[in-house]
Formats: C-alpha cells, sequence, structure tokens
C-alpha cells in the first residue's frame, strides 16, 4: 500500500490556473480617467493601482484608445501619479449576498457602512443578464402598497416596473418610505444613488424607520462619490434584488433615482471620450437604462417589482430621460408640485398616471369604479375656471355635476398621512363608499 499523497487534483488546479499576472504602467491622468499602458485586460475588469507601498486603488476598466487601456477608479483619485504599477484583477466587481443583508447599509460597491462583517455571504457578480423573455411567468399577483391612491386607481402586480416623475421636493422620498413600511413585499432593496450625504439618514430614520429598515437592504452612493461608484450602486442593488428573487421570494427594489444613475453615466461616457447626443446625454446613457430595468420584473420564480423614481428636470415630462425611461417602464406615476403646494400628499396627479398592468390584475367592478372616478377628476378640471370664479351654472354639464357632488370625498379619498395604512380590501370598500 502506497502511502504517498495523491495529487492528482492539486495537479489539476495547476494545470487550469492563471500564473501570469497581467500588468502594466499609469502614463496620465485626465479628469476622473487614468491612462495605462502595457495592461492587457477587458472591459469591467477590476484592477488595482500601486503607489509607494500605499494601499492599492482599486479601478475598472472602461474603454481603450489604441495602445491605451482607459481605467476609472472606485474611490479617490488622490495619490496616483505616472508609472505606477497596474495589475489586473483577473474579475469584475463582485458582492457579498446572502440573508446577513437583511437590515444592513451598504456602499455603492456593496461593502457595509456600519463596520460590521458580512456572515454568511456568498460572492455575486453585479452585472447579471436580465431573465430570458420565455422564461419570464406572466404578472397576475397584485402587490398591495398601503396608498389608496395608488392600489385603487393604479394597481400595481408583483414584478412590475413603475416609474415615479416628479421634480425636487415633491414627496418622491416620503411615498418610497410609506410603500417600503406597508407594502405586502416580502423584501426591500432600495438604492439611493446620488443622494445628498444628509437625506440617507433622514431617509433610514424618518420615511423609512425601524420597521421599514428591518425588511430592507439600503444601498447608498451619495452626490460626493465617484460616477463609477453610482453607476455601482445601481447595479450592486438590482444584483442583491436578483440574489433574493432567486430564492423564490417577492422583493420590491426602489430606486431614488434613475436620473441621477444617468448623469453618472454620462459623466464616464464624457470622460472616455463619447460624443454628447440629446441634452449633453452620451449614447451609453440610453444603452445602459433598458440593461438596468430590464434586469427587474419575474423569474422563473421570485420577482422583482422596481419602482424607479425620475427627477424631471424643471418639471419637463419630455425631457432625454423621462421620456426614455417612460418607455421602457410598465407604468408610471407622476407626482404634482401643483398638489403638493396645496398640502395635497402624496402629491399623485392620477389623471397623469398609469398602471399598464391594472386591467390584467384586477376585477371589472373596480375598473369600473376607476374609471368613473378618473371621468369626474377630467370633468372638473376643464371645468375648474368656471368653477373657481363661480360661473359655472348648476346643470349645465351633467358629469361636472356630478363631479361636483363627489369631488370632497374623491379628495378625501385621494390624501393619505405618512404613518397612515390602508389595507388592499379596505381601500376598495371606500372607493365604493364614495359614489354611495
Amino acid at each position: 500500500m502506497s502511502l504517498a499523497p495523491d495529487l492528482t487534483t492539486y495537479r489539476q488546479r495547476l494545470a487550469t490556473a492563471n500564473l501570469w499576472r497581467r500588468g502594466g504602467k499609469v502614463t496620465r491622468v485626465t479628469g476622473l480617467t487614468i491612462e495605462a499602458r502595457g495592461l492587457k485586460a477587458a472591459v469591467g475588469e477590476l484592477c488595482y493601482i500601486y503607489n509607494n507601498g500605499a494601499a492599492p486603488i482599486v479601478a475598472e476598466v472602461v474603454g481603450f484608445r489604441e495602445e491605451v487601456t482607459l481605467l476609472m477608479p472606485l474611490g479617490e483619485l488622490e495619490g496616483i501619479g505616472p508609472g505606477c504599477r497596474v495589475m489586473a484583477a483577473g474579475h469584475g466587481h463582485l458582492i457579498p449576498v446572502g440573508r446577513g443583508l437583511m437590515g444592513r447599509v451598504l456602499d455603492g460597491l456593496g461593502r457595509p457602512l456600519d463596520g460590521r462583517p458580512l456572515v454568511g455571504s456568498d460572492l455575486q457578480p453585479v452585472n447579471n443578464p436580465p431573465p430570458h423573455p420565455l422564461a419570464r411567468r406572466r404578472i397576475k399577483e397584485i402587490l398591495a402598497t398601503g396608498i389608496k391612491a395608488i392600489d385603487a386607481l393604479l394597481t400595481c402586480g408583483c414584478g412590475q416596473r413603475v416609474g415615479i416623475f416628479a421634480g425636487s421636493g415633491v414627496g418622491k422620498s416620503t411615498l418610497l418610505g410609506m410603500i417600503a413600511r406597508h407594502s405586502t413585499a416580502d423584501i426591500n432593496v432600495i438604492a439611493l444613488i446620488g443622494e445628498r450625504g444628509r437625506e440617507v439618514r433622514d431617509f433610514i430614520e424618518g420615511d423609512l424607520g425601524p420597521e421599514g429598515l428591518s425588511r430592507s437592504v439600503v444601498v447608498v452612493a451619495t452626490s460626493d462619490q465617484p460616477a463609477l461608484v453610482r453607476i455601482k450602486g445601481a447595479f450592486t442593488a438590482t444584483a442583491i434584488a436578483e440574489y433574493f428573487r432567486d430564492q423564490g421570494q417577492n422583493v420590491l427594489l426602489m430606486m431614488d433615482s434613475l436620473t441621477r444613475f444617468a448623469i453618472a453615466q454620462r459623466e464616464v461616457g464624457l470622460a472616455i471620450g463619447e460624443p454628447p447626443a440629446t441634452r449633453g446625454y452620451t449614447p451609453s446613457v440610453f444603452a445602459s437604462l433598458p440593461r438596468l430595468v430590464e434586469r427587474a420584473g419575474n423569474g422563473a420564480k421570485g420577482s422583482i417589482t422596481g419602482l424607479y423614481t425620475v427627477l424631471v428636470e424643471g418639471d419637463d415630462m419630455n425631457e432625454p430621460v423621462a421620456d426614455t425611461v417612460r418607455g421602457l417602464l410598465d407604468g408610471h406615476i407622476v407626482l404634482s408640485r401643483k398638489l403638493a403646494a396645496r398640502n395635497h400628499y402624496p402629491a399623485i396627479d392620477v389623471l397623469q398616471s398609469i398602471s399598464r398592468l391594472m386591467p390584467e390584475i384586477t376585477s371589472r367592478e373596480q375598473q369600473a369604479k376607476a374609471g368613473y372616478l378618473r371621468d369626474l377628476l377630467a370633468a372638473y378640471q376643464e371645468a375648474a375656471d368656471l368653477i373657481e370664479i363661480g360661473a359655472y351654472q348648476q346643470g349645465s354639464n351633467p358629469q361636472v355635476d356630478a363631479a361636483l357632488k363627489y369631488y370632497d370625498a374623491i379628495q378625501a379619498f385621494l390624501r393619505q398621512g405618512m404613518d397612515e395604512y390602508c389595507d388592499f380590501d379596505d381601500t376598495l370598500a371606500a372607493l365604493t363608499a364614495i359614489f354611495s
């Protein structure tokens, strides 16, 4: 009997191991871009930049120019100079995933912001393909948000992707916090992309609260972070949502905001020499938006319901990002500055909003009542000028007469306090009670 160890397994690993470290040297830093020569690495691959024995700076390959490799740092540029060694890591960006993420706050690269380690986590790439079109289950199950105006008139389904369109200061974050606390989803994954640092804690402790945080994973990439980190934050949150979806969970992915993701992508595109297209946005912006949002939706098991806020510039609903996103998603909720100015919260403009899947997942009775409410709101809005100056004569238009009769009840139904929760069945009962 031979006592020599069996080295077959180790020989096989040695034969397939990559023992050649690919490296190069920094030749130039221009703006946000690092140029390196001699480096053989693919787009999306991570690299380490070494300088005088200090901790290496992590960067990602974003493009090429002739014999030059273009990189962008996942951190600060300070300390990088000509001649610094650049070594390829051999893989793209990986993040830890697992049940240990629940209730945690991560940065845009998937690292804990509270300093505590992630226990029992597996590594997963942030860039994954969307589910195959024929592998997606159809959306048939209602996702109740606890918001009366949404559940009754803009009903969402598990796996639907909806945009929340609004200008600044109209109540997007407050609405997201209400939905995170009260929705029927199993898990929330919340991405705060390009937010002011002050607002992060306000959202977590004020809008989300302990109840919401306990069933959530929060990914934060503030506005002072490099553009690439803000982009990574959006893909990191989506990858975490995909992990829980693959475990069979119904996940609610909330991203605030998709516009700041697009702005970060524009910064990267301009830095590597892309030509500006519509209003200064580069072609890569309009290529990356569908690549991001298509990853949400139903899979073979589990679902990701996506809520993406879109910050419209100057309340222009037809600006490039808003117009593109509206065509990619399955519905849009518009928040009105006029309603917010009247202390009407949530400031949802029902007539400008739509859920494309509502007819497929709701009863005919609910659709009829929701449609009648919309008809009355539209009739009131058309006659608003006459009504406000007292020039409208009762009996001139039967629909306007009905709108005047039910207007106060409709407005009371559409308003909801920040801490107020309404069960889906109670919401339908309240909708019926308006006209009784």
